[in-house]
């Protein structure tokens, strides 16, 4: 609900409060005083389109900031604080919503959700949750037959929503076995040629079969077999240096020497420094062990074993080659192997989808039958319930017949809606966008919204200029309906009519002054002797007449009783 809506420099208006609240709000005022500016101020808080045409004359800017009452929890709370903005708490599972949009002169708008600046596009994704807006545009928009389709949904509620759903998942499950078959069929030959291909290529590397690691290891050995001489020599030297198989001093016996000569004097502190003398006579025995075996391997090998090492490292290297590394060519093996499988088994697979398509077609038939039967079953609800309504409003001879037809398939089911007016008894029923003219259309609207709002309700309706068309006794059932409506969602309406204005809750005037050079228009809170008064100009034109404020008066008191 809008709480609360402020302008500043928007078209004619220089600076305005619009008090709204809940129930029904009737905004009216003289042509050109601005009244079209409200809708187009809450056109920018929903996301639409910046055009800084609307910016006032000789202002750098306009700001429109509106004040919305929301659920504290829910769909638009989690978006607004997506957004990095927040709510202000107000009790009763209740919080205050601010948003604000700032356009400039030259073009560029910016936008406030929740006390944080955020893109046009997040005032966007709230404005469905927030208001639904009629204006002749959307009078236009309700001869598509999407809109049309739309409608009827939002009246049938849960069992169509349900239908609907169930649809969607077959639809997109068979869809997807669709996109498989063809890629399966279109790509026949190329997945062949990769077959073949990746084949060849997982046998290269099966037969080389290498090892993780291995042109590490590979390298190292190469290298330590092209060095053999200056290897063995290096290691003869120090085992000789450790332990002397020719009986000359070496360290071993120099250890040996200096524990025997520790231990000899007997003395405790030299005795425990023997002991870790003597464990440096095991290390370097070890040692030289270790070297024993470095020297025995570089005696087995020769010339043959470096020609073979480097045969397996220009094996291996090919693999590193074409594949980025070797550990990549032995993941092959296994990714590899998966993806041949896979493209083997394509004559397979495409019998197996076929099967499955035709399951799923069966299932995604079954489905579209049961919404197509749902929707008619609203339909029939629908007409009627609109028919009654439309009697109501001053067009006693109408029919609203909504018929429900095979259409093309597509995500939202394979029936084609349209909604057929017969204007009298007797008449063909025509389509509302051939049949009707402005004025019924925006009484068919309205009726529409009316019955749809009893199953599917709305926080907040802005109808601009429904009443269009219209007047006398069709005017007084529109004011009624409205005020009906605002039993069950917040509504307001731009209105030139007295009728409609007289069943509001809240009026609001934008009064037009003009200083000689620059009109400026601000905006009242209408009530009493000011309201009627209103009244009496939207009937006569005349604010003071005494017949236009009898009749005033008696408008008020008859939407009194009627309320």
């Amino acid at each position: 609900m809008i709480e609360e809506m402020r302008l500043r420099d928007l078209g004619v208006i220089a600076e305005a409060t619009l008090p709204m609240g809940a129930g029904f709000t009737a905004i009216t005022g003289e042509t050109g005083a601005g009244k079209t500016m409200v809708v187009t101020g809450l056109g920018l808080l929903l996301g639409q389109r910046a055009d800084s045409g609307a910016v006032r004359a000789g202002a750098t800017q306009a700001v429109v900031e509106g004040v919305w009452i929301v659920p504290e929890t829910g769909a638009v709370a989690e978006r607004v604080r997506d957004a990095g903005g927040d709510l202000e708490p107000i009790g009763d599972g209740s919080a205050e919503l601010y948003l604000s949009r700032t356009l400039a002169a030259e073009g560029r708008s910016r936008a406030s959700v929740g006390g944080r600046a955020a893109p046009a596009g997040v005032l966007a994704d709230l404005a469905d949750a927030l208001v639904v807006v009629h204006g002749q545009t959307d009078q236009l928009r309700l001869r598509s037959a999407a809109a049309q389709r739309d409608a009827l949904d939002r009246f049938a509620g849960a069992p169509v929503r349900e239908a609907l759903e169930a649809y969607r998942v077959a639809w997109h499950a068979h869809r997807e076995l669709e996109r498989e078959l063809e890629t399966l069929t279109t790509e026949r030959a190329a997945r062949e040629a990769e077959a073949e291909s990746l084949r060849g290529t997982l046998a290269e590397i099966e037969q080389i079969a290498p090892v993780e690691g291995e042109d590490v290891q590979l390298a190292e050995r190469a290298e330590r077999l092209a060095n053999a001489e200056e290897l063995r020599s290096a290691a003869a030297l120090a085992r000789e240096a450790l332990s002397s198989e020719e009986g000359a001093p070496d360290v071993s016996g120099l250890v040996s020497e200096a524990r025997r000569a520790l231990e000899r004097a007997g003395d405790p502190a030299l005795t425990t420094l023997a002991e870790q003398i003597a464990d440096l006579g095991y290390r370097a025995a070890d040692l030289a062990v270790e070297l024993s075996g470095f020297l025995a391997d570089l005696d087995e090998t020769g010339p043959q074993e470096l020609a073979a090492v480097e045969e397996r490292r220009a094996a291996v290297g090919s693999l590193v080659r074409a594949h980025g590394s070797l550990d990549a060519a032995i993941a092959l093996l296994e990714t590899g192997s998966a993806r041949l499988a896979e493209l083997d088994d394509d004559g397979d697979r495409i019998e197996r989808l076929s099967a499955q398509r035709e399951e799923s077609r069966a299932a995604l038939d079954a489905a579209a039958a049961a919404l197509t039967a749902a929707r008619r079953e609203a339909a029939t609800r629908l007409g009627d319930a609109v028919t009654e309504e439309l009697h109501a409003l001053a067009m006693p001879d109408a029919r609203l017949v909504v018929e429900v037809s095979s259409g093309q398939e597509s995500a939202t089911g394979r029936d084609d809606v349209a909604f057929l007016l017969s204007p009298h008894p007797g008449a063909e029923p025509r389509s509302v966008a051939r049949g009707a003219s402005g004025g019924e259309l925006s009484r068919v609207m309205l009726a529409i919204e009316v019955v749809i709002a009893e199953t599917d309700p709305v926080p907040t309706f802005v109808f601009d200029e429904v009443d269009a068309g219209i007047g006398g006794a069709a005017a007084i059932e529109v004011g009624k309906r409205l005020a009906r409506l605002a039993q069950s969602s917040q509504v307001i309406a731009v209105t030139h009519l007295a009728q409609v204005a007289a069943f509001a809750s809240n009026h609001l005037s934008v009064v037009k002054a003009n200083d000689g050079s620059v009109t400026r228009s601000s905006v009242q809170r209408l009530e009493g002797a000011e309201r009627e008064a209103e009244m009496a100009r939207l009937l006569s034109g005349l604010a003071d007449s005494d017949a236009a404020l009898t009749h005033a008066r008696e408008l008020l008191a008859l939407a009194h009783t009627a309320v």
